[in-house]
């Protein structure tokens, strides 16, 4: 039985998902199996559920420092394509998960890591957290997405730089070229995390799962078509309660108190 790795609390509609695997929490098999797990288990308490929080554990020094390259000598085109029917679902459910997920980086986030927290929402940085693709310096592009996500989010001309170079950059710069939302100092980081988690909490949760896929789904359509999807969600919740709670508390000047329905 594999030694539990990732784990989970839920407070206040909020899970937060640490990975503690130290120093480094490689992306190995039991990493990988453990949070595809857990992200099904939470699929199913989202009535708890309203964001999700995932970060490192502080005992390493890594969010995720990408695979454990200890096994790459010994990879073949098959093993190769095998590993990848594991990691790039695992990323996909991170993305399409039904409730925001903001990444917390506690530490180095390379490789495969980096490719996870771009299958998050949000991400926010520790001052001392350091990013990159260095899979070029293995002989290898990403292969879970870094290649498609990050021009997604900086552009195609930096993506290709990093991705190229295959060197580390710093958090300010991360949140310089829009990798990352928000840099704060170590001890913040989780306090920061929480409470952009508590605000996005309070808001009506069918609005803000809407929000999410109408954006994720749109990036990969026309603007057209990304217009025709985003009228029909629009539409759709000006039928729900939470839309007539919401006009009505703007109105009468009150709080809201939205009822997910």
């Amino acid at each position: 039985m594999s030694e539990q790795v990732v784990s989970y609390v839920i407070e206040d509609g909020i899970a937060v998902i640490t990975i503690n695997n130290p120093p480094m929490n490689p992306l190995i098999t039991a990493v990988r199996d453990q949070l595809s797990a857990i992200m099904s288990e939470l699929a199913g308490k989202l009535d708890e559920v309203k964001v999700v929080i995932l970060t490192g554990s502080s005992k390493a020094k890594a969010f995720v420092a990408g695979a454990d390259i200890k096994s790459f000598p010994e990879l073949t085109q098959e093993k190769a394509k095998a590993r990848l029917q594991t990691t790039r679902p695992l990323y996909q459910q991170m993305e399409d998960f039904g409730r925001p997920v903001i990444c917390a980086v506690n530490g180095y986030c390379l490789g495969g890591g980096l490719e996870l927290a771009m299958s998050c929402d949000i991400r926010i940085a520790s001052a001392k957290a350091q990013f990159g693709q260095p899979e070029i310096n293995l002989g290898i592009i990403p292969g879970g997405g870094g290649t498609q996500r990050l021009p997604r989010l900086v552009g195609a001309g930096i993506a290709k730089e990093l991705i190229y170079t295959g060197k580390f950059i710093s958090a300010e710069r991360a949140a310089a070229i829009g990798l990352v939302n928000a840099v704060v100092e170590p001890e913040k980081l989780m306090d920061e995390a929480k409470e952009m988690a508590a605000l996005i909490a309070s808001k009506p949760v069918l609005a803000v799962r809407a929000a999410k896929e109408v954006i994720n789904h749109g990036l990969n359509m026309t603007l057209s078509e990304g217009l025709d999807l985003e009228s029909m969600h629009w539409s759709y919740l000006c039928g729900t309660e939470d839309q007539k709670e919401g006009a009505n508390a703007f109105i009468e000047k009150r709080k809201p108190e939205f009822v997910g329905r």
